[in-house]
């Protein structure tokens, strides 16, 4: 840990990482669940909605040069509509919301505290941001028998409760990308959880 180098980005200044937050998004998001087959061009859109964004906030972890680790959030109201949508329909102010995006380590770097910071440093944006009062981030349903699922697979779902976030299955997006070994995208549905600022 101590020869770990830590980076924070916000707004425009967040395009300045972009092949290396790409390449980190693509390498982990090939595990289960996410069996995500990156391309540089969904990693492009996918970036310029942070880019764009004032309030939006990169923390990221290198090793030697290499980024090891990457964190984001953005105001809900920054988000693209498909993220914004169940909300919207819910009835509720996309003004009180920040939207938590990936959280993601290469395996060597898991399980020595990354995920708790990473949660501290959004957590703390958020409170620096202005007048907040919702956080949340989404997960992909891929129900209880996915045919890729390991055997050894642990979800997240305790780590997240013990940080004091909830899921609200009712509030659900649908996310389109290509999963490993197909040939067109599928849509897959991404269940939100919440916490109180």
């Amino acid at each position: 840990m101590s020869n770990l180098e830590f980076v924070t980005k916000t707004g425009a200044s967040i395009g300045e990482l972009f092949d290396d937050l790409a390449q980190l998004r693509i390498t982990v998001f090939r595990e289960y669940p996410y069996l995500y087959e990156g391309t540089v061009d969904y990693e492009r859109e996918y970036l310029g909605t942070y880019t764009r964004s004032e309030k939006s906030f990169l923390f990221a972890v290198y090793d030697g040069g290499k980024m090891v680790g990457a964190t984001t959030c953005i105001p809900l109201t920054d988000e693209t509509e498909e993220v914004q949508e169940p909300f919207l329909k819910a009835g509720m102010n996309l003004e009180e919301i920040f939207y938590f995006g990936e959280s993601i380590l290469l395996k060597p770097y898991r399980g020595r505290g990354l995920g708790h910071r990473f949660f501290d440093e959004r957590e703390a944006h958020v409170r620096r941001s202005g007048n907040y009062k919702l956080m949340c981030f989404c997960s992909v349903d891929r129900g209880e028998n996915h045919p890729l699922k390991p055997a050894d697979y642990r979800p997240n779902d305790e780590f997240w409760k013990k940080r004091g976030y909830l899921p609200h299955p009712e509030l659900r997006s649908l996310f389109d990308w290509l999963d490993l070994g197909e040939t067109e995208s599928t849509k897959k549905e991404m269940v939100y959880w919440f916490k109180n600022v």
